[in-house]
């Protein structure tokens, strides 16, 4: 029960259990289709499952591997870098 005057964060899913927004409002109820847990990090698509009263992950693992970054492109020192270890290597190894 929440105390008049006093806000909650509430956390609202649509019909298919969905993330759907959040906002702070000042009621003594929860609205429908709404809830005060907040997801854990690292949850890239909400799903609320009232079941277990806790958001859950419903990305693919194919959609997260395709949001991930790229690998940063080494810069033009390391590229240098990399090609002097190799020159030593070959050189270690008789120049083949």
């Amino acid at each position: 029960m929440v105390e008049e005057g006093n806000s909650i964060h509430v956390l609202y899913y649509d019909k298919d259990f969905k993330y759907a927004g959040e906002e702070d409002i000042i009621s003594e109820v929860l609205p429908p289709n709404s809830t005060l847990k907040i997801p854990k990090d690292g949850i890239i698509s909400p799903l609320f499952n009232p079941k277990i009263d806790d958001w859950v992950e419903s990305a693919s693992e194919e959609y997260k591997d395709s949001i991930k970054p790229d690998p940063p492109t080494p810069s033009e020192v390391q590229e240098l870098k990399d090609q002097v270890a190799e020159l030593y290597y070959l050189i270690a190894m008789g120049g083949e």
